[in-house]
């Protein structure tokens, strides 16, 4: 399983249990790998409003019925 022994943030846990990986999302929402990467294992990173909206329209393609919420503390 992908993650293990990492840190993971709800998204990033999230990816591991739908089987998607970090590059996945990155082509699916346009969102930068660094961004990705911080989103998916660093827990006090705040995306930006634009970014948070490119990454749940990603999400939802997957998973329709998922919200910001999910992910982040809104």
């Amino acid at each position: 399983m992908w993650g293990t022994g990492k840190k993971r943030t709800k998204l990033g846990k999230w990816l591991d249990r739908q089987g998607y990986s970090q590059e996945d999302l990155i082509h699916a929402s346009g969102v930068s790998r660094n961004t990705i990467s911080k989103l998916c294992s660093d827990p006090g990173y705040d995306p930006s409003t634009s970014t948070m909206r490119k990454i749940m329209k990603a999400v939802r393609e997957i998973e329709s019925g998922k919200d910001a919420g999910d992910f982040w503390d809104i």
